[in-house]
C-alpha cells in the first residue's frame, strides 16, 4: 500500500506541476472548504506537493517508515480481520492527511489567500508512528548521524512549533 501511496501521489504532484488550474482546485485553501463547501481540499492537497524537492522528501521518508508501519498493522490486527491490514493503513495515512489540516481550516477559514499543499501530515503520522513503537531505533539527521527516534521526533516537535510561531 506504501508504494501504490507514493505512485498516486507523485502522480497528481506531477500532473498538477503541469497543470496550474488542477493544482489550484486540490490545494488546501481553508476559505475555499468553509464557505463554499469544497471538502475534496480536505484530502486532495495531500496529494500536491509545491516542487520537486518537496515532493522527494515526503515521499522518501514515506518509503523508508511506510513499510514498517504497514507491517505492523498486520500484526496488530486480530486474526479475524488480519487480511484487513492494508485498508486499515490506508485509512490512517488519509484520516492524517485530513486531522492534520484541521487547525489551519479553523485559524485561516476567513483568510481566502491562505493555500497549503502536501503529504507532510500524512508522513509525519507515519514516522511518528514508528517512533511511537521504535523509540530507540536510530534515524539518521541528514542521511549521516544517527539520532534515537525518540530524541528525533522530539527535535522535529521543537522546530514545528519554532516555525509555525514564525509563520
Amino acid at each position: 500500500m506504501t508504494y501504490i501511496l507514493i505512485f498516486f501521489t507523485s502522480l497528481i504532484s506531477i500532473l498538477a506541476f503541469w497543470r496550474e488550474g488542477l493544482f489550484a482546485k486540490l490545494q488546501f485553501n481553508a476559505y475555499q472548504i468553509y464557505y463554499r463547501k469544497e471538502v475534496h481540499r480536505l484530502l486532495s492537497h495531500g496529494f500536491l506537493h509545491a516542487n520537486w524537492i518537496h515532493l522527494l522528501v515526503n515521499m522518501l521518508v514515506l518509503f523508508f517508515f511506510g513499510p514498517y508501519v504497514e507491517a505492523y498493522f498486520s500484526r496488530i490486527l486480530p486474526d479475524s480481520i488480519q487480511y484487513l491490514y492494508r485498508f486499515v493503513y490506508l485509512l490512517f495515512y488519509l484520516l492524517a492527511i485530513v486531522v492534520s489540516s484541521l487547525l489551519s481550516l479553523y485559524k485561516q477559514k476567513d483568510n481566502a489567500w491562505y493555500n497549503a499543499v502536501g503529504a507532510s501530515g500524512a508522513v509525519s503520522a507515519v514516522l511518528f508512528f514508528f517512533i511511537f513503537f521504535r523509540p530507540w531505533e536510530k534515524l539518521y539527521f541528514y542521511g549521516i548521524i544517527p539520532v534515537p527516534g525518540i530524541i528525533m521526533g522530539i527535535l522535529y516537535l521543537i522546530y514545528s512549533y519554532y516555525m509555525s510561531k514564525r509563520g
